[in-house]
């Protein structure tokens, strides 16, 4: 069957479950939108500027299992460059599409629009080499075997691919087969000596933790490592860096660790273990309180993906989905003693008509969420909070607290809004984090989405002014009116509320609960310096650590 290269790109991308692409137009990409646009399954969503695509498709690929998106060449792929590098650092599958000048033009070496005026073509190319997987520059030669490559890539490793695809290639016409041949799954082999040197150290410890982390979520793996903790009697806690990785309702959950700022008693179960076993988990600053664990590094087994370290014993070959389907081989029964996980009091919650502090709002919050939802913390007060909130089995948590790029949250919404339309999605999200990418608000109203969008008003850059700068200019941000975003955003009818007290937010909860199906914006006003506990240490941690 005769197809062109774009159409047999969006093919292959459409088989793989993707059924929304995201992105800008561009003049070295319209003729693919053509082809985006004429496809029977998927559906375009035209985003504010690339940034917000890219964040929005690592929304949608973190709901969905895989996203796609397009840029036109130089201004907007580089545009796109923060998000991919987030989707790298945390383990996304996102497919950025690059519509390039045509294959004459590159050759020829012109000084087009878009280009450095240099005649060099591959600049960006290189540039995205350091924060994808795999690359590759279609042709009409290479098309049947390189996109199916790239796309296998990018769904094994959980991480950002980059197509280069010069417009003329993308209207060639290439013969596909009805089958078309994607690479053999990568397996290892023998992971015997891994296991018995892991089983070695189990039966050797005394008192034993998991650490589960975010690739966990990345590879779908929640549910086969609940049944390995289960089975061998594990004990789990989980890093703010992976919240959601555990079922938090399960016998074997102890909490989140967030070193030395933990609850007591994980704090000082975990620290004084002498096995712990990190499981898709990276202990970085942030998830850490600032590197304050207390267990060795000699007492700490690695057991990530392609990254296995068991004492002198080390590996790059194994897939995370291999090593704990290895790991129900072993013959072990952990009998020691170790910390349930504490559901929280509803009645935590104090409902009065004084100012409204980040305590009470997420002891309210807490009573608000509910199974299935998927709940987004940005980074800032609003993540710092929310990784402490419990969450019911179903419940998604997504948050970006390794690479940390304020205002990712908001177009990530529309992405996993977009990916799971049938679920409740709530955005947490504070004022200088919202300014950053407000405008895809219009998107979502523009799709007939319906968040529930929680704005804190702090007047400023809480997060920094903790760490450093409390009262300096460079912290403050210019006020705005946030509840006439959707009015301004092109629906005047969307219900929007202004917060002060506990009582205020109850009362914009309940009305929430009983009308689901619009957006509903919501402007919470707090101090500029409240903060949830566990961020006024983690600060602390940071700006001891930049001195």
């Amino acid at each position: 069957m005769k197809k062109r290269v774009g159409q047999f790109l969006i093919d292959e991308i459409a088989k793989q479950g993707v059924d929304k692409i995201f992105g800008v137009p561009g003049d070295f990409n319209l003729t693919f939108l053509d082809d985006i646009e004429a496809h029977d399954t998927i559906e375009w969503v035209g985003n504010t500027n690339e940034l917000n695509a890219s964040y929005a498709a690592d929304g949608y690929a973190r709901i969905n299992g895989l996203a796609a998106m397009v840029t036109t060449f130089g201004v907007g792929e580089l545009s796109a460059v923060n998000g991919i590098a987030g989707s790298y650092a945390e383990n996304v599958p996102v497919i950025q599409i690059t519509g390039a000048p045509t294959t004459v033009v590159e050759k020829a070496k012109k000084y087009v629009h878009h280009s450095l005026g240099n005649g060099n073509f591959d600049d960006y190319q290189k540039m995205y080499a350091q924060i994808t997987e795999t690359q590759t520059v279609l042709s009409e030669d290479n098309a049947l075997t390189e996109i199916p490559r790239i796309i296998k890539v990018a769904m094994e490793e959980k991480r950002p691919v980059h197509v280069h695809l010069p417009i003329d290639i993308a209207a060639k016409e290439i013969e596909v087969p009805d089958e078309v041949e994607y690479p053999e799954t990568r397996k290892t082999e023998d992971l015997s000596t891994m296991v018995e040197k892991v089983a070695d150290k189990l039966k050797a410890a005394k008192q034993v933790t998991v650490i589960v982390g975010h690739q966990i979520n990345s590879y779908g793996l929640q549910k086969e490592v609940q049944q390995l903790a289960e089975k061998l009697n594990l004990p789990v806690a989980q890093l703010s860096l992976g919240k959601g990785s555990f079922n938090e309702e399960s016998a074997q959950y102890m909490g989140v660790y967030d070193g030395k700022i933990a609850e007591d008693s994980i704090r000082n179960y975990v620290d004084g273990s002498d096995l712990v076993i990190t499981l898709g988990a990276k202990l970085t600053d942030s998830a850490t309180a600032g590197f304050s664990q207390k267990f060795t590094n000699e007492a700490t087994i690695i057991l990530n993906q392609r990254d296995v370290k068991v004492g002198d014993y080390t590996t790059t070959e194994p897939s995370l989905a291999e090593i704990i389907e290895a790991l129900n081989g072993i013959d072990f029964k952990y009998e020691g003693d170790f910390p349930q996980y504490q559901w929280p009091e509803a009645s935590a919650a104090v409902l009065n008509d004084e100012p409204l502090t980040q305590e009470n709002y997420f002891n309210l919050m807490q009573n608000f969420l509910r199974k299935g939802d998927v709940v987004l913390g940005e980074q800032g007060t609003s993540f710092f909070g929310a990784y402490r909130l419990a969450l019911q089995e179903g419940t998604t948590f997504i948050g970006q607290p390794l690479w940390g790029s304020i205002g990712y949250t908001l177009p990530s919404t529309l992405g996993t809004m977009l990916a799971a339309p049938e679920r409740r999605n709530v955005l947490l999200i504070g004022d200088g984090s919202l300014q950053l990418t407000a405008q895809e608000m219009s998107t979502m109203i523009r799709q007939n989405l319906n968040p529930v969008i929680f704005i804190i008003n702090n007047d400023g850059y809480t997060v920094e002014k903790k760490i450093h700068g409390e009262n300096a200019k460079y912290n403050d941000i210019q006020m705005w009116d946030y509840k006439l975003l959707p009015a301004l955003f092109g629906n005047k009818d969307i219900p929007t509320y202004d917060v002060k007290t506990a009582n205020e937010l109850k009362a914009a909860m309940d009305k929430i609960d009983q009308n689901p199906d619009t957006m509903h914006v919501v402007e919470v006003h707090m101090d500029v310096l409240d903060a949830p506990s566990n961020l006024n240490e983690i600060s602390k941690a940071f700006a001891a650590q930049n001195k």
